[in-house]
């Protein structure tokens, strides 16, 4: 078979072919049955690559700046959050790389195709805007890592920007993952440097498996807002672009559906495991000092850690950051280059150099270099902009499981690979959730000065919305004689890739749908707008 007999929807020539990864090669005549432990090992290693960057990326400047913040202000007791959020990254991470493998296409692309201009729109304006401001905060990390290890910023931020630059300019697929790959290895440095902070272990164990608000009604609201923190900085947006959007350019197709979800699993262990061990050495570093429950930023976290576990302790924070930075760094300007390109038909592959596609590589160096121009502007409000950054996650982050939810069931989209009704309704419950975070999220920036009790009305209020949704969405199905679902027949799965979309009957609208579509675009609207004005209010007094 070759490579134009295989592309099904595939928009890129160059994202149906031989599968170069990192540490090993699968050729697309390639259709041999995996057996035995040797040809399965090589075949994962090879595939090894879009769920291990897309999670160990996700463990960026914001996360450790967020995972610190948890350590220094209440110890481990809220180790329990990393576990509850595995699940949830698992069956996000899944069905996006289901998305990719079995259609071809980029999120941004489906949700253009399936739901017209509006939405398609709104999901590449809302990500640009969101990754660009996420990458001023890879570049804050830069410059906090920098500081510490006594490197001039200047000097660290134009180096760090042409390595991240440099690494996708090879024009080569491999040699940028096997770059991607090593930078992930280096967020390993976090388990020496749990062990240089020795935490209790047993009651790391403990809080990894009770869960707990620590601090008192009188902190319940300060608490759960460093959740919500939690929560945006582990499961953001940019991810389901970015994996489905790399999947597509490793050119992985069902065949090795199982293989990939590996590759995922080995990220989320990786992502838990280095979220542990910086809660927990920041608990360590902080119990019992002055400045335990008074977090300031990762530079300070570095100063703590030295303070009580000497010059390598803080030396492996500040390695550890500059490391999660670049490799953050990477994972978000890509995720953008590949939505923009892939909604306005332009090449975007790693597999070409730069003149076969000059829009995609531009895009990408083009964020790189704007943001890292902003964060060595004198006066910048950055610490505004890491707010502004985890408040428009958590807007946005509701919206984007929605979509992703119901892609997975479009049968035009994914045949045989729709959603089964487990997940359904294990991500039905993660959207509403996701959603009552953002709210109160949303409301908590709105007005510094909410309680608790307000906040637990909130989280109350949408609880019942969401209980009223499911009732609402039972009944219909009792009335149309379906309440179990319809059987989805999975036969042939390994070889079904999505036609183009010419071949695509619309997607139909039932009236319940339309009704939570507008609710959706309505609170949208409105939350950005209330959030964009509190931020330039905030920027204007800076």
């Amino acid at each position: 078979m070759t490579a134009l007999e295989y592309r099904g929807a595939v928009r890129d020539s160059e994202h149906a072919g031989d599968i170069r990864g990192a540490l090993g090669t699968i050729r697309l005549d390639d259709t041999a049955p995996r057996r035995g432990l040797s040809r399965k090992a090589k075949t994962l290693l090879a595939i090894i690559g879009p769920g291990l960057i897309v999670m160990v990326g996700d463990n960026d400047a914001g996360a450790f700046a967020t995972y610190g913040q948890a350590g220094q202000n209440y110890g481990t007791r809220l180790l329990w959050t990393l576990l509850l959020l595995v699940p949830v990254l698992y069956v996000n991470q899944e069905m996006v790389l289901r998305l990719g493998a079995v259609t071809g296409v980029g999120h941004a692309r489906l949700i253009l195709e399936r739901f017209g201009k509006f939405w398609g729109a709104f999901s590449v304006i809302d990500l640009f805007i969101l990754n660009a401001l996420t990458l001023i905060t890879e570049f804050i990390g830069i410059t906090l890592a920098a500081g510490y290890l006594g490197l001039p910023k200047i000097a660290a931020v134009v180096l760090a920007a042409l390595v991240i630059v440099g690494a996708a300019f090879t024009g080569s697929f491999r040699r940028f993952e096997r770059i991607a790959v090593a930078f992930c290895l280096g967020s390993l440095l976090l388990i020496p440097l749990y062990f240089v902070s020795h935490p209790a272990a047993g009651q790391m164990a403990h809080d990894f498996v009770v869960p707990q608000l620590p601090g008192g009604s009188g902190q319940l609201a300060t608490v759960m807002l460093l959740v919500i923190g939690i929560v945006g900085t582990t499961v953001a947006p940019w991810q389901l672009f970015f994996q489905q959007s790399y999947v597509i350019d490793k050119r992985i197709t069902p065949r090795f559906m199982k293989y990939e979800k590996a590759d995922l699993k080995i990220g989320i262990v990786i992502v838990v495991i280095g979220g542990a061990a910086l809660m927990g050495a920041t608990s360590a570093a902080y119990a019992g000092t002055r400045g335990d429950g008074h977090f300031t930023d990762a530079a300070g976290l570095a100063q703590g850690l030295q303070a009580y576990g000497g010059r390598a302790a803080g030396l492996l924070f500040a390695i550890a950051l500059l490391d999660a930075s670049i490799i953050g760094a990477f994972a978000v300007s890509l995720s953008t280059a590949y939505a923009v390109s892939d909604v306005f038909g332009l090449n975007h592959s790693l597999h070409r150099g730069v003149k076969g596609a000059k829009g995609f590589y531009g895009l990408y160096a083009g964020l790189i270099a704007v943001a890292a121009t902003i964060v060595l502007l004198p006066g910048s409000p950055l610490g505004l902009l890491t707010e502004g950054v985890q408040v428009l996650a958590g807007v946005l982050l509701p919206s984007a499981s929605v979509f992703l939810l119901l892609l997975c069931n479009d049968k035009e989209v994914l045949g045989p690979w729709v959603n089964g009704r487990k997940t359904n309704m294990f991500t039905a419950g993660v959207v509403a959730v996701l959603f009552t975070l953002s709210v109160g999220l949303t409301a908590s920036v709105l007005f510094p000065a909410i309680t608790a009790t307000q906040i637990l009305k909130i989280v109350a209020r949408c609880g019942l919305a969401s209980l009223a949704a499911a009732a609402y969405t039972v009944v219909r199905r009792l009335r149309v004689g379906s309440p179990a679902g319809e059987a989805v027949d999975r036969t042939g799965r390994e070889t079904w890739r999505m036609p183009p979309h010419a071949l695509l009957s619309r997607p139909t609208m039932s009236a319940g749908r339309k009704i939570g579509m507008s609710a959706l675009r309505l609170y949208l609207a409105v939350a950005m707008i209330l959030v964009i004005i509190k931020i330039v209010e905030l920027a204007l007094g800076h």
